[in-house]
Protein backbone atom coordinates (compact mmCIF):
# COMPACT_ATOMS: atom_id res chain seq x y z
CA UNK A 1 0.00 0.00 0.00
CA UNK A 2 1.39 3.42 -0.94
CA UNK A 3 2.43 5.84 1.79
CA UNK A 4 -0.09 8.65 2.16
CA UNK A 5 -0.05 11.94 4.06
CA UNK A 6 -2.86 14.23 5.09
CA UNK A 7 -3.02 17.97 4.57
CA UNK A 8 -5.33 19.51 7.15
CA UNK A 9 -7.35 22.34 5.65
CA UNK A 10 -9.23 25.01 7.55
CA UNK A 11 -11.87 27.32 6.16
CA UNK A 12 -13.33 29.46 8.94
CA UNK A 13 -14.42 26.92 11.54
CA UNK A 14 -14.60 24.03 9.06
CA UNK A 15 -11.76 21.51 9.00
CA UNK A 16 -11.16 18.91 6.31
CA UNK A 17 -8.35 16.58 5.28
CA UNK A 18 -6.84 16.01 1.85
CA UNK A 19 -5.22 12.61 1.44
CA UNK A 20 -2.13 12.89 -0.75
CA UNK A 21 0.64 10.53 -1.79
CA UNK A 22 3.55 11.21 0.56
CA UNK A 23 5.67 12.11 -2.46
CA UNK A 24 3.27 14.93 -3.42
CA UNK A 25 1.94 16.24 -0.10
CA UNK A 26 4.46 19.05 0.20
CA UNK A 27 3.53 20.25 -3.29
CA UNK A 28 -0.09 20.76 -2.22
CA UNK A 29 0.97 22.67 0.90
CA UNK A 30 3.29 24.87 -1.18
CA UNK A 31 0.62 25.41 -3.85
CA UNK A 32 -1.89 26.41 -1.17
CA UNK A 33 0.54 29.00 0.23
CA UNK A 34 1.21 30.37 -3.26
CA UNK A 35 -2.49 30.60 -4.10
CA UNK A 36 -3.17 32.47 -0.85
CA UNK A 37 -0.37 34.88 -1.66
CA UNK A 38 -1.84 35.59 -5.09
CA UNK A 39 -5.61 35.31 -4.57
CA UNK A 40 -5.93 38.85 -3.21
CA UNK A 41 -4.49 40.15 -6.49
CA UNK A 42 -7.42 38.78 -8.49
CA UNK A 43 -9.84 41.46 -9.63
CA UNK A 44 -12.72 39.18 -10.70
CA UNK A 45 -16.01 39.55 -8.88
CA UNK A 46 -16.28 35.80 -8.21
CA UNK A 47 -13.09 34.45 -6.60
CA UNK A 48 -12.97 30.90 -5.17
CA UNK A 49 -12.95 30.46 -1.41
CA UNK A 50 -9.66 28.83 -0.57
CA UNK A 51 -9.07 27.00 2.71
CA UNK A 52 -5.73 27.34 4.49
CA UNK A 53 -3.40 24.34 4.73
CA UNK A 54 -2.72 24.44 8.46
CA UNK A 55 -0.85 21.18 9.03
CA UNK A 56 0.40 17.97 7.49
CA UNK A 57 0.48 14.57 9.14
CA UNK A 58 1.31 10.97 8.29
CA UNK A 59 -1.78 9.37 9.78
CA UNK A 60 -5.31 10.40 10.62
CA UNK A 61 -7.73 8.61 12.89
CA UNK A 62 -10.87 10.70 12.92
CA UNK A 63 -13.37 10.53 15.74
CA UNK A 64 -15.68 13.23 14.39
CA UNK A 65 -17.73 11.81 11.51
CA UNK A 66 -18.49 15.31 10.21
CA UNK A 67 -14.87 15.83 9.16
CA UNK A 68 -14.32 14.93 5.54
CA UNK A 69 -11.28 13.28 3.96
CA UNK A 70 -10.95 14.19 0.27
CA UNK A 71 -8.72 12.32 -2.13
CA UNK A 72 -5.93 14.50 -3.44
CA UNK A 73 -7.05 14.02 -7.03
CA UNK A 74 -10.65 14.96 -6.23
CA UNK A 75 -9.42 18.04 -4.38
CA UNK A 76 -7.19 19.07 -7.29
CA UNK A 77 -9.98 18.50 -9.83
CA UNK A 78 -12.30 20.76 -7.82
CA UNK A 79 -9.57 23.37 -7.35
CA UNK A 80 -8.91 23.42 -11.11
CA UNK A 81 -12.63 23.71 -11.82
CA UNK A 82 -13.01 26.58 -9.33
CA UNK A 83 -10.07 28.57 -10.67
CA UNK A 84 -10.78 27.91 -14.36
CA UNK A 85 -14.25 29.42 -13.92
CA UNK A 86 -12.84 32.75 -12.66
CA UNK A 87 -13.35 35.53 -15.19
CA UNK A 88 -10.18 37.49 -14.55
CA UNK A 89 -9.27 40.46 -16.72
CA UNK A 90 -6.17 41.97 -15.05
CA UNK A 91 -4.15 39.37 -13.17
CA UNK A 92 -2.40 36.63 -15.18
CA UNK A 93 -4.57 33.82 -13.81
CA UNK A 94 -3.06 31.39 -16.30
CA UNK A 95 0.10 31.12 -14.19
CA UNK A 96 -1.93 29.92 -11.19
CA UNK A 97 -3.92 27.54 -13.36
CA UNK A 98 -0.69 26.15 -14.80
CA UNK A 99 0.57 25.31 -11.30
CA UNK A 100 -2.76 23.74 -10.35
CA UNK A 101 -2.89 21.69 -13.56
CA UNK A 102 0.71 20.55 -13.18
CA UNK A 103 0.03 19.02 -9.76
CA UNK A 104 -3.29 17.66 -11.03
CA UNK A 105 -1.48 15.89 -13.91
CA UNK A 106 1.16 14.49 -11.56
CA UNK A 107 -1.56 13.07 -9.31
CA UNK A 108 -3.43 11.57 -12.26
CA UNK A 109 -0.24 9.82 -13.33
CA UNK A 110 0.51 8.69 -9.77
CA UNK A 111 -2.97 7.20 -9.32
CA UNK A 112 -2.68 5.44 -12.69
CA UNK A 113 0.68 3.93 -11.82
CA UNK A 114 0.13 3.16 -8.14
CA UNK A 115 -3.52 2.27 -7.89
CA UNK A 116 -4.32 1.22 -11.47
CA UNK A 117 -7.50 3.30 -11.72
Amino acid sequence: MPEMRYIIMKNGQDVSFVEMPASHAYQLSALNLRLHKEIDKLTASEVPVLPYAIAECADAELHDKSIVIHSGLDYMNQLEKDFSSVEEKSYPLISLLTEIRALQAQLEQWYEEELDI
